[in-house]
């Protein structure tokens, strides 16, 4: 049975669906973040279809196969060697301490490489807020937003939520970073972003990434998607990635609610009473950034 070297420091909080754990290590001088992908158990979607959201091996295919998300825009961190078991793989990264690209650099580097001729190699994901859209129903949909003052607006989003997955499945198709939060951006390389965790990188509509990116930053949505078109350049359809944008930001900002919603919902006590709990209100204030966007969809 596989196990971290004794002298290794574990890393918190750090990790996906598939990830054992995150350790930091020294090696020859050199720092190195470690990180352990261990198969499902079960034969589920995450452990055989590479082009599935979660696929539990994405991040070790990137690590093998680094030239499909370097650049331009975004690129990889400097990958150490592979250690792949019967029950996992071991992919090492070198760690990466430097001051963080602002906002707006990212946005335009998520353009950039978005817009980018690629190539797309079987294990890449392809449905990316389908699949997570899913998930979310697997777990009832959006039952606790039914309590709540935005029951209406979640209801109709919900009933719609295919057809605007299908609108931006019929817009301009370009690589996702998949999971753009501002930790995954550690560094600028030049007119770069230096990106790690990339487990659910994946070809989807361009926009994906700055509508996403847009629930974790403070800079304004239309300014970023504004720094995201740059970044894709003249020739962009600009329409069909801000709604690209506009979509997974009010899918995933909803999604986020429902799930902290409930998670406070099983204590006792009135739902409402919750709204202000650690746990909730950021959910709740990134909600509430993103009521333009819920409103041009409801348009």
């Amino acid at each position: 049975m596989w196990e971290p070297d004794p002298s290794w420091h574990r890393l918190h909080g750090a990790g996906g669906p598939a990830t054992h754990g995150v350790w930091l290590a020294e090696a020859d001088g050199r720092r190195w973040v470690v990180k352990r992908l261990e198969a499902p158990q079960e034969r589920t979607r995450a452990r055989t279809d590479p082009g599935y959201a979660g696929y539990w091996r994405r991040e070790a295919e990137i690590a093998r196969d680094p030239a499909v998300v370097d650049g331009p825009g975004l690129v990889p961190p400097e990958f150490g060697e592979l250690e792949e078991d019967d029950q996992g793989v071991t992919v090492r990264s070198l760690e990466l301490v430097d001051e963080p690209p602002t906002g707006l650099f990212v946005a335009r580097g998520l353009g950039r490489f978005a817009g980018a001729a690629h190539r797309t190699p079987a294990w890449a994901s392809r449905d990316l807020l389908a699949d997570r859209l899913a998930m979310a129903e697997g777990r009832g949909g959006w039952r606790t937003l039914a309590r709540t003052t935005l029951a209406d607006v979640a209801d109709s989003l919900w009933r719609r939520r295919g057809h605007w997955v299908d609108r931006c499945a019929a817009g301009p198709q370009g690589r996702l970073h998949g999971d753009a939060v501002p930790a995954n951006f550690l560094a600028r390389r030049g007119e770069d972003v230096v990106a790690v965790d990339w487990q659910c990188f994946g070809v989807g509509p361009v926009g994906s990434d700055v509508g996403y990116y847009a629930l974790s930053v403070r800079e304004e949505f239309d300014v970023l998607v504004d720094a995201f078109l740059d970044g894709v350049g003249p020739e962009a359809d600009r329409e069909a990635i801000r709604l690209a944008a506009q979509v997974t930001a009010v899918y995933t900002v909803l999604s986020r609610a429902e799930w902290a919603l409930a998670q406070a919902a099983k204590g006792e006590g009135a739902l409402a009473g919750k709204f202000r709990h650690p746990a909730v209100a950021p959910h709740l204030r990134a909600l509430q950034r993103q009521f333009p966007q819920m409103e041009r969809l409801l348009d």
